[in-house]
């Protein structure tokens, strides 16, 4: 019997020795399991704080370029507000110009006299607005010989609407010089655009910053 009883006794031995190595395994096993499982949890929250935070620098990116945008927006349509304010002001400083009818008679002489050395044509036709047409006609002759002489120039019966200024033709109406206010302020668009800009919209304004 004591051969049995030493048997059964290592076998359980064994066994306990066994069932203590497979605990021990099982304890390291759970203890890497858990590690990983909070490594890999640690990385997923990294990302999702990443990807989060990405998500938010790009939402407020976008607001940023959508307040950019429409702060620039403003700034054109400011720009142009002035911009038209002033074309409209020049308009009425030319008809105020125009009432000054000494000097602005001499303004149309400056204008002829530039029209006659631009067109190579011995006959031209020089037609005004209906005021300036009753201020020249009776002083024409004069008034052309000074400006233009050595040319044949013929007042033009029949009027243009403009504020000031004339429109200069050969009599063939091969060459026309346009030398109405209208016609000027249209040739000058762009530089007077770009004068008008630098004269009354700040630097700051103009480069979009406040």
């Amino acid at each position: 019997m004591n051969q049995v009883e030493d048997l059964e006794a290592a076998i359980v031995q064994r066994a306990e020795k066994l069932a203590s190595e497979y605990k021990e395994r099982a304890e390291r096993r759970k203890a890497s399991i858990l590690k990983e499982a909070a490594e890999e949890l640690r990385l997923r929250e990294e990302q999702e704080n990443i990807a989060v935070k990405a998500y938010a620098d790009l939402v407020y990116l976008r607001k940023i370029q959508a307040s950019e945008l429409k702060l620039q927006a403003h700034m054109d349509h400011l720009r142009w507000g002035l911009v038209q304010e002033t074309v409209h002001r020049l308009d009425q400083r030319m008809q105020a110009f125009a009432d000054n009818e000494a000097e602005y008679l001499q303004t149309l002489k400056g204008y002829l006299t530039q029209g006659a050395e631009n067109i190579e044509s011995d006959d031209l036709i020089v037609t005004v607005n209906h005021r300036d047409h009753q201020r020249l006609v009776n002083q024409w002759q004069d008034f052309a010989a000074t400006a233009a002489a050595g040319k044949n120039v013929i007042l033009s019966n029949d009027p243009v609407n403009t504020l000031g200024g004339m429109l200069i033709s050969s009599q063939d109406g091969k060459i026309r010089l346009d030398n109405t206010f209208e016609g000027r302020k249209d040739r000058l668009r762009f530089k007077l655009h770009q004068i008008i800009v630098k004269r009354l919209i700040p630097a700051t304004m103009d480069s979009g910053e406040m």
